[in-house]
């Protein structure tokens, strides 16, 4: 209990002073949001207006308590470019990244544990040499290069898919899944070859420990040893790596979404960054700092049962 209190301290301050540096930054920057909404031919009456209408001219400390507060209620501010609610222009947006990114964990898991263990166990032989080179190059692909080449070849050429065609999660569930499957598996495929190097050397690395050899001396079969004994052990340092992972895919995939069309957050950070509109901005700065501590808590977490030792020491 008392290490969950110091965690959930420690998110809470981390995301204070970045919600501090978020706010800080886009009043720093070059650019003005008020020009950007009205052109360079606006006059200094319609600035002035404008910088009212949008509380630009309120003192910076008095800003970032309403911005803040209004964090705390749910309440995101009004989009300067859209003039909505910031909440109802992301409401459609988190759907499609959630989708993708639960997806993308979802082929990463079922298919890195058992590539990996595989890799291991013919690592010596010359089927795991070969696997090697492939899985070397696999991890070498950016994941935007190998969205262009699932496009053309399942979507182009084989026909799987209409690229750039998105259908909604509104129209068709099983449309709008059957369509992220491709930037998924983009972004999953070398994260995953990243996981089975990972896996593989850690597996290695506990083999050469005497509780294996105590193990085998005491008749279990090798799958027993790897599945029982060794892969516990062999997570611990693939823990955090699948950590890492996990909170950027949670973040958004911006470059993939834009490869495919997907409406997700990534798109929006991006279009919100080159029309100035701060509010959208920040709040999606705040989630992807969110995304990222709260996942390397859950990694904390899970350390303390992976390994009894951090038990003992905390």
């Amino acid at each position: 209990m008392k290490f969950m209190i110091k965690k959930i301290i420690t998110l809470v301050i981390t995301l204070f002073f970045i919600s501090i540096a978020a706010f800080l930054a886009f009043q720093i920057i070059p650019g003005d949001p008020v020009l950007s909404l009205l052109g360079m031919e606006a006059t200094e009456g319609q600035i002035e207006a404008m910088r009212e209408q949008l509380g630009l001219n309120e003192p910076l400390l008095v800003r970032y308590g309403n911005w803040i507060l209004g964090l705390l209620k749910g309440d995101f501010g009004l989009s300067y470019h859209y003039q909505i609610p910031v909440a109802n222009l992301l409401k459609d947006k988190f759907p499609v990244t959630f989708a993708l990114a639960g997806l993308t964990i979802l082929f990463m898991f079922l298919s890195a544990f058992p590539i990996g263990l595989f890799y291991a166990r013919f690592a010596e032989k010359k089927i795991g040499r070969v696997f090697q080179i492939i899985n070397q190059t696999v991890m070498a692909i950016p994941s935007f290069f190998l969205g262009i080449i699932i496009t053309l070849i399942f979507g182009l050429l084989l026909k799987w898919f209409t690229p750039g065609k998105y259908i909604s999660y509104t129209e068709s569930l099983t449309g709008f899944f059957g369509y992220l499957i491709a930037p998924a598996a983009a972004i999953a495929i070398p994260k995953t070859a990243m996981i089975v190097k990972f896996l593989q050397n850690s597996v290695l690395a506990q083999r050469q420990n005497d509780y294996v050899r105590t193990a085998f001396s005491k008749g279990n079969t090798e799958n027993r040893v790897l599945y029982v004994h060794i892969l516990k052990n062999a997570c611990i340092p693939v823990v955090t790596i699948l950590g890492m992972m996990i909170a950027e895919i949670m973040a958004g995939s911006i470059v993939v979404e834009q490869v495919f069309g997907l409406p997700g957050l990534g798109r929006l950070l991006v279009a919100s960054i080159e029309a100035r509109d701060y509010p959208v901005v920040q709040v999606i700065v705040i989630y992807i700092a969110a995304t990222v501590v709260i996942v390397n808590g859950i990694v904390d977490i899970l350390y303390r049962f992976l390994d009894p030792r951090i038990r003992v020491e905390a």
